[in-house]
């Protein structure tokens, strides 16, 4: 009975070598080689992100000139960005930060005096 089964299986492979070669060829190129379906489709993807940063950094881009126009125009604006930006301040201010972050009791900071 093994024999047998051996003997049909050589059978259907001689009678579709050319049909299991073709298969066996597109599924070879298609998902193992260098250039396959899958690595296509992980640069599309890729690809779709790149587009996105890019569009992202074309508006940041935008942002930074239209302020850059308007530093150049007015000098109160520079002062308003030091202030908001760098905390500088006019000799006759305070300037207090306020912070939500939430830091460990048990950590202590390197501005802190320890005894």
């Amino acid at each position: 009975m093994g024999k047998n089964v051996a003997t049909n299986i050589l059978h259907l492979i001689k009678r579709f070598k050319y049909q299991i070669t073709i298969i066996l060829g597109v599924l070879l190129v298609g998902f193992f080689d260098e250039d396959s379906i899958m690595k296509y489709i992980e640069l599309e993807y890729q690809i779709s992100d790149l587009k996105k940063e890019i569009v992202k950094y074309e508006n940041k881009y935008q942002n930074d000139s239209e302020e850059m126009k308007r530093l150049q125009k007015d000098p109160k604006e520079m002062a308003r960005i030091a202030r908001k930006r760098y905390f500088m301040k006019k000799d006759n201010e305070d300037i207090f930060v306020l912070s939500t972050d939430e830091q460990d009791s048990d950590n202590t900071s390197s501005d802190e005096a320890t005894e």
